[in-house]
C-alpha cells in the first residue's frame, strides 16, 4: 500500500506545522518514506506547487525524482470519477475548480487496493457538484482516504526516527 498525498498535505504542513525550516526530520521523514515506495505525490499535485513560490516549491522541485507517482492515469478512471463522483454534467468552469482532486481520487480507482488517498480536506457531506471535497469522493468510489495524522500514526512518524 502506498499513500498518494493532495497538495494541501505539504502546503499545509509546511505553512502550519511542520516548516521546512524548522522541522527538517518530517521532511527527511517524508523522502525516506517516498524512497521506500510508501509515499508518492501525483504528477497533478505536484503541479498545483510547483509554480508558487518559496521554500516548498524548491523542495519539491529539488526531490521530484523520488516524490513523484510513476503511474500514468488513463481517461477512464478520471472520467468515471468527474461522473460519479461530481455530476455527470460540470460545465468547464466546475470541471476548473476541480484541479487535481479528481485525478488524486482516479488513482485510487485504478489501482483498486494499492493506494490510499492523503487529504486535508474535510469529509462536508451536503457538498454537491465541484464544492465536493475529496474525502466524500473518495468514500462514494471505494478508495481509501485519511488525512495527514493518520498518515504519521499509520507510518509511525516520529522526530527522531533515524536513530530508531
Amino acid at each position: 500500500m502506498r499513500f498518494l498525498l493532495d497538495s494541501n498535505v505539504l502546503i499545509d504542513a509546511d505553512r502550519d506545522y511542520y516548516p521546512i525550516d524548522r522541522v527538517p526530520e518530517f521532511w527527511e521523514w517524508l523522502l525516506h518514506q517516498a524512497a521506500q515506495g510508501l509515499i508518492r505525490v501525483p504528477v497533478e499535485a505536484f503541479e498545483e506547487i510547483k509554480d508558487g513560490k518559496g521554500r516548498l516549491v524548491d523542495w519539491i522541485k529539488e526531490h521530484k525524482i523520488v516524490l513523484l507517482e510513476e503511474t500514468e492515469l488513463e481517461a477512464g478512471p478520471v472520467s468515471r470519477v468527474v461522473e460519479e463522483g461530481y455530476a455527470h454534467d460540470l460545465v468547464d468552469d466546475e470541471l476548473e475548480k476541480l484541479k487535481a482532486d479528481p485525478f488524486i481520487v482516479a488513482y485510487g480507482v485504478a489501482l483498486p487496493g494499492q493506494v490510499t488517498v492523503v487529504t486535508m480536506e474535510r469529509s462536508k457531506p451536503n457538498r454537491q457538484r465541484a464544492n465536493r471535497h475529496i474525502p466524500d469522493v473518495c468514500a462514494d468510489l471505494q478508495v481509501p482516504c485519511i488525512d495527514t495524522y493518520e498518515l504519521l500514526r499509520r507510518l509511525d512518524f516520529r522526530t527522531d526516527w533515524q536513530q530508531r
